[in-house]
């Protein structure tokens, strides 16, 4: 499969498997799964094609591994990110001393105030380094790259779970655990 398919493929899929897939007449389980046969169907239904095979191309290649396929029971979900209603299931776990969210610079004076939020999504998503916080926040203009005290949070009992991407996830972030520039 081709980079601009796959890429065109991953989307789709965060689509509907984080955000609305009643759009293309999908019901997520309470843990955000669905049976690979209605996916592969219900896309078939609204005019994308799409084998099995490259589904499983998608999962395996996919940069950011968004999905998480479930062989023995035949059952996709995506990893995180999620606007739908969904239990990952995911333990607490402790975090490294420190995190990394990638942003742009005109969210800093929200950022100041608040602290990270979740806004739509169900949490704060952070990366275990800068590269990867510097490329989520270059989707969205030129990176800030924030340090995240998850170290002194987790001390002070903020709950921190561990998607199966290694994305590291938290209610919120008060601004005193972040290191803000200037």
């Amino acid at each position: 499969m081709d980079e601009r398919r796959m890429k065109r493929v991953s989307k789709y899929l965060s689509r509907h498997l984080r955000h609305d897939p009643g759009r293309i007449g999908l019901t997520l389980d309470a843990q955000g799964w669905v049976a690979v046969p209605h996916l592969l169907e219900a896309a078939a239904r609204h005019n994308v094609r799409l084998t099995r095979e490259e589904l499983a191309e998608v999962v395996a290649g996919n940069d950011k591994r968004r999905f998480t396929l479930d062989a023995e029971r035949d059952l996709i979900r995506a990893c995180q990110g999620h606007t739908v209603v969904v239990d990952l299931g995911l333990p607490p776990a402790e975090p490294p001393a420190y995190l990394y969210h990638g942003t742009v610079g005109r969210n800093l004076a929200a950022i100041r105030r608040d602290g990270l939020r979740a806004m739509a999504r169900h949490d704060v998503h952070l990366s275990p380094d800068r590269e990867t916080a510097a490329a989520v926040g270059a989707r969205r203009g030129k990176p800030v790259v924030l340090p995240v005290d998850a170290g002194a949070m987790h001390r002070d009992g903020h709950e921190f779970r561990v998607s199966a991407n290694g994305v590291w996830l938290v209610a919120h972030v008060p601004p005193e655990y972040l290191r803000l520039p200037g």
